[in-house]
């Protein structure tokens, strides 16, 4: 179960959201290099704040996801 605390949760997504908008002039979702930046940014950003190891790959993957679609709005 994860033990992060609502303050914590609230960084982590500010600064996903912050560091995704910068990298939103790609069509990324269909370059595979960028994707892979973006997943390596996620994964630093979820250590920074000490997220679960065990729980970081499908946290990565639903941040992806996420961002694809929000990445389709903010074009």
């Amino acid at each position: 179960m994860l033990q992060l605390g609502d303050d914590t949760l609230k960084k982590i997504a500010h600064e996903l959201t912050d560091n995704l908008r910068k990298n939103i002039t790609i069509d990324w979702s269909k370059r595979e290099s960028v994707r892979a930046s973006l997943r390596l940014m996620v994964k630093r950003i979820l250590r920074k704040y000490k997220y679960p190891p065990d729980m970081a790959d499908e946290a990565i993957q639903l941040v992806l996801a996420q961002a694809e679609s929000l990445g389709e709005e903010w074009v």
